[in-house]
């Protein structure tokens, strides 16, 4: 790529800082992540040098940089399966993609094992989209009830709500699906006073996603560049 990825991530915390002026929202409110998947640890690090907040998808590549690396903010954002637990909870700052009770009960065990406290995001499936894991955004009666439950689980803390929106090619045709995850994260402070976290928008949406109130915005290619996924 021909821009470094400071300059890429000093350009997007600019768009960031525009767009939650635009919504009347302090830029401090929004932090910026840096989703390093496929791409060298080198990279995430200078990522990281830039003040943002790391994000991987993938388990053993998130296993495998933290080891390297484990003084960095690393979050766990993709999809989660119970047996690979045991692999993020020792090591993520905050996993994002809780889908379910049975999996919430799995990563409290875990944490107890661990003696520690995992904070974590209820995954919403916003758009209603057969491919994307998560709760059905408007059953929100179901989402506060399960989040209600998680809450009594030991050593487990839930923080707010995470989203992967629909991929479009304008930003434009997800402010409504935004503005309906901001109305859920209200419905849910409203339960959970202490939930500060509602996490959406990436490379195609993010700055309308801060303009609706996102508090964390995940991006890769803006950051890196295309992916390889053929390493």
């Amino acid at each position: 790529m021909n821009s470094t990825i400071e300059e890429n991530i000093r350009k997007i915390k600019e768009k960031i800082a525009e767009a939650a002026l635009r919504a009347g929202r302090r830029p401090e409110d929004i932090n910026l992540m840096a989703v390093s998947k496929t791409k060298p640890l080198e990279e995430a690090i200078k990522a990281a040098s830039c003040g943002v907040l790391l994000g991987e998808n993938y388990v053993q590549e998130f296993k495998d940089k933290f080891d390297a690396a484990p003084d960095l903010p690393w979050h766990f954002i993709g999809h989660l399966q119970k047996n690979k637990v045991k692999y993020v909870v020792p090591r993520a700052s905050m996993i994002h993609s809780v889908d379910s009770y049975e999996l919430a009960e799995v990563i409290s065990r875990e944490a107890v094992k661990k003696e520690k406290e995992v904070s974590c995001l209820v995954e919403i499936n916003s758009g209603d989209e057969e491919n994307k894991f998560g709760l059905t955004i408007g059953d929100s009666a179901y989402i506060i009830d399960m989040i209600k439950r998680i809450t009594l689980l030991p050593n487990i803390k839930v923080r707010g709500l995470m989203t992967v929106a629909p991929f479009v090619e304008n930003g434009e045709e997800n402010r409504e699906i935004f503005r309906k995850m901001k109305y859920c994260f209200e419905e849910v402070r409203a339960v959970l006073p202490d939930a500060d976290t509602l996490s959406m928008g990436m490379s195609g949406d993010f700055e309308v996603a801060a303009e609706e109130g996102a508090t964390i915005v995940r991006v890769g290619t803006k950051i890196f560049g295309e992916r390889n996924y053929n390493k």
